[in-house]
């Protein structure tokens, strides 16, 4: 490869962890961000009878799925014109590998931005560029990756953001890429899916959307793409050749998801309630709240090294994640994840008060 891949950045937190664990009341896990909400039950009953499965699923997804999806994005996402759908094996899959299905040479990324873009801008052997928010100042590139809600940071893009970036892909002739797996976590922000600004025109731009947070499927490995229809068919034709197929009790699952909207409500309830219940305990400890308008995080800082912000909360025996995780420009920040039970989160604020 041209370049060598970073060390996986939660080996570096172990030790911290092991310093959470060791409180007289054990670790509050608020770093990795993994799903601890039971899976609703008609999505796991749909999986389970669909669990006589010999045959091989199909790539481009069941009728069923393609329709669910299609319908969704039309309704959701305010999809319009010509673009196709297809189910994907994971978010985090499809980001690391899109470059490479691409041959992307050059990838701009977001300057505070999920590792795996620039993991993935790697394995292709592709150069990778961290960029600002505005697209106006962004040079040329393959391929950009946009995210809002952003994971870390929980800050929404507004729409004219969103149309800059829309123009820069014509100007260049280049993909974009939206990742928008928060996009159904608002709170005192309202998002927006680049789906809806196209005006109809979907040509080189793409959303990514994963039902891992959305409906507490992260073990489902259960996610999809949206856009234009050009650039899916070719994706689609790779991935026959190379596999990486959803299989058929997952696309069973992720169908009969989709068309139920009362879940998600109730896990965005979940979610913002944990936000508001942790932040002013956070507030109260010296703790500077920025965006985390949307999403499952808080970001927060204390202006000193993200370090030592984390080795603070482990003396608590809670763990939280650093900033720098997410680039230079996170170093002073920590993110801090709402995806832990109730009890575990008032605990957490229990432990801040003392």
């Amino acid at each position: 490869m041209r370049s060598s891949l970073p060390d996986f950045p939660w080996d570096a937190l172990a030790p911290f962890g092991e310093k959470a664990r060791a409180h007289p009341g054990g670790i509050i896990d608020l770093s990795v961000g993994t799903p601890v909400d039971p899976t609703p039950e008609f999505v796991q009953a749909a999986l389970c009878s669909a669990s006589n499965s010999p045959s091989y699923p199909v790539t481009a997804g069941t009728p069923e799925l393609r329709a669910a999806i299609t319908s969704w994005a039309k309704s959701r996402l305010g999809a319009s014109g010509d673009f196709d759908v297809l189910p994907v094996i994971g978010s985090k899959e499809l980001v690391a590998w899109l470059p490479t299905l691409l041959e992307s040479k050059k990838v701009l990324i977001p300057e505070i931005a999920y590792p795996t873009y620039h993991v993935g801008a790697l394995l292709a052997q592709a150069q990778s560029i961290p960029v600002p928010i505005s697209a106006k100042s962004w040079p040329q590139a393959d391929l950009a990756w946009i995210n809002s809600p952003s994971n870390p940071t929980g800050r929404v893009h507004s729409v004219e953001e969103i149309k800059e970036c829309i123009a820069w892909s014509r100007v260049n002739d280049a993909v974009l890429v939206s990742d928008e797996c928060y996009l159904e976590f608002d709170h005192n922000a309202t998002s927006t899916s680049v789906m809806a600004l196209t005006e109809g025109n979907n040509k080189n731009i793409v959303a990514v959307h994963s039902l891992s947070k959305r409906s507490s499927m992260a073990g489902y490995r259960a996610a999809f793409m949206v856009g234009d229809s050009s650039l899916i068919a070719k994706i689609r034709e790779l991935r026959k050749h190379a596999g990486m197929m959803v299989s058929l009790p997952v696309q069973k699952a992720m169908t009969v998801a989709l068309g139920n909207d009362a879940h998600v409500a109730e896990q965005r309830a979940r979610y913002n309630a944990r936000r508001d219940a942790l932040r002013p305990a956070l507030e109260a400890c010296g703790f500077r709240i920025e965006y985390s308008n949307a999403g499952l995080y808080i970001w927060c800082t204390r202006d000193e090294d993200a370090w030592t912000s984390v080795e603070w909360l482990a003396q608590r025996g809670i763990l939280a994640t650093p900033g720098s995780f997410y680039g230079e420009k996170g170093k002073n920040y920590i993110r801090i994840a709402m995806t832990a039970s109730d009890v575990a989160i008032h605990e957490a604020i229990k432990r801040l008060k003392a």
